[in-house]
């Protein structure tokens, strides 16, 4: 089992930068394949982006691709997310997700959700 904290959330300006950290308990961080997640209010719960176990393979929706960068440090059981050219439609609460068994780009495959950090962006 694994218990994921996000941290890092906060409101910033359209255009702006955020930094996401997601911190993994367990001595088994590296088995897992890591993603973020997002859900906005009156709205279903969206993949935002997902990195292997080895941190050499990473996917992204096509709504934040080229401005979010997930990456991972497996030594210190974290996962982040660079969030750039942040756009008010980005506004929402960003979850941290872990898979046992691949990478997850659906809710419904994921194991392992964090609590979720708000992020907001002011127009």
């Amino acid at each position: 089992q694994v218990q994921l904290v996000e941290s890092g959330g906060g409101l910033v300006q359209a255009g702006g930068s955020l930094s996401l950290s997601c911190a993994a308990s367990g001595r088994t961080f590296g088995s897992y394949a890591m993603g973020w997640f997002r859900q906005a209010p009156g709205k279903d719960r969206e993949f935002v982006a997902a990195i292997s176990r080895s941190g050499g393979g990473t996917y992204y929706a096509d709504s934040v691709k080229g401005r979010f960068t997930i990456s991972r440090h497996n030594a210190k059981n974290v996962v982040y997310l660079e969030m750039n050219s942040l756009k008010p439609e980005d506004t929402a609460v960003y979850y941290c997700a872990a898979d046992a068994e691949s990478v997850a780009t659906t809710p419904d495959k994921v194991d392992y959700w964090g609590q979720g950090t708000q992020v907001t962006v002011s127009s």
